[in-house]
């Protein structure tokens, strides 16, 4: 941790004079991290050298430093210590510079270099891909702070609960791999919050296998859910489509969002919806329009109209899907609106 007493304290002029070599953006580290030019002992020469030693540029250095200055506090030791850890997953230091600078903050977190380096080998004898190791350790690297004990209790639970609802075996190292990659943050959870929402889902009569369907669906974002939470969204879908328990389930299966969401987003796109003129019959009938934001949807239906498409009487299928299937959907619709109707028994007419 380091001082923020800006008043008390004078600028490091060697750290200031280095890094203005260096052609870094002075003005912009002061605006955004000025607590690191107070330092006493900084190795802004040292830590250039190393990122050029490895294939960085004048601009990539310049570009690191000024994104992360808070590397010039560590020490050449850490940097090569960390160097040689993200090593062991990037495929050349080609790769690894590239990395560096774009998640300078991710690489110099240093405090927590032996439990990255446990949990590194660890996620390579679970065998997950040196690809997807390195992505994790960009956009989630946080779950590489843990202790690797407790990374690997949270997997375990995951297998136990995978076997216990009529997994396999032969298919449970696919299926725990395939739900870290989708969403590695599953490992910032508790053991007991993951017990709690899986025996939410079975108190709600939803069989083992319609669990791990939900499981695969959620992409394990279900366990950053809590059973009151998703008590209260099941509620709030029985009222609205007036269903019963059985066709609760069933439109839950269909569209997990209504368990994922909190009421207030289910209520706001509810709303939008019902504001275009849709019924709440036909949102019963494609419940995955409430997966689309109230913008979304709004921009789809606009399109759709333009081609004289009536989404008041027509289905919601249409609206649905990511972007690319939209697409597809809209130019099907568009091609259908210019081709003309083809009558094949109808005469032709010839002139003489």
């Amino acid at each position: 941790t380091y001082t923020t007493d800006t008043k008390s304290r004078k600028e490091n002029k060697k750290t200031i004079e280095s890094l203005y070599r260096l052609s870094v953006d002075i003005k912009k580290i002061r605006r955004l991290k000025e607590w690191v030019l107070l330092q006493e002992v900084a190795y802004v020469q040292e830590i250039a050298g190393i990122l050029q030693e490895m294939g960085a540029d004048e601009a990539a250095v310049a570009n690191i430093l000024e994104r992360c200055p808070e590397a010039v506090l560590h020490t050449p030791a850490e940097m090569n210590s960390q160097r040689a850890l993200w090593q062991l997953v990037c495929q050349n230091e080609k790769q690894l510079i590239k990395l560096i600078e774009q998640f300078p903050e991710s690489f110099f977190t240093t405090e927590y270099h032996v439990n990255q380096k446990a949990n590194i080998l660890f996620f390579q004898e679970l065998g997950l891909k040196n690809n997807i190791i390195t992505r994790f350790l960009t956009s989630a690297p946080n779950i590489f702070y843990n202790p690797v004990e407790k990374n690997k209790d949270i997997i375990e639970t995951l297998q136990r609960n995978y076997l216990s609802l009529g997994g396999s075996d032969a298919n449970m190292k696919i299926w725990i791999l395939k739900l870290l990659s989708q969403n590695p943050f599953i490992l910032l959870n508790t053991s007991t919050a993951i017990q709690e929402n899986l025996e939410f889902l079975q108190k709600n009569d939803f069989t083992d296998h319609e669990v791990l369907q939900l499981l695969s669906k959620l992409k394990g974002f279900i366990f950053q859910l809590t059973a009151s939470t998703m008590q209260e969204s099941m509620l709030f879908s029985r009222r609205v489509f007036n269903c019963s328990d059985q066709e609760l389930r069933e439109l839950v299966l269909k569209c997990p969002a209504l368990l994922y969401y909190s009421v207030t987003v289910l209520e706001e796109r509810l709303e939008g919806l019902l504001k275009e003129g849709i019924s709440v019959a036909q949102i019963k009938e494609t419940p995955m329009v409430l997966e689309l934001t109230t913008q979304i949807v709004q921009y789809r239906i606009k399109k759709l109209s333009a081609l004289g498409y009536d989404i008041k009487s027509g289905t919601l299928e249409s609206l649905n899907g990511t972007k690319k299937d939209f697409e597809v959907n809209y130019g099907k619709i568009q091609l259908k609106k210019e081709r003309p109707i083809f009558n094949p028994v109808a005469p032709i007419h010839i002139e003489d």
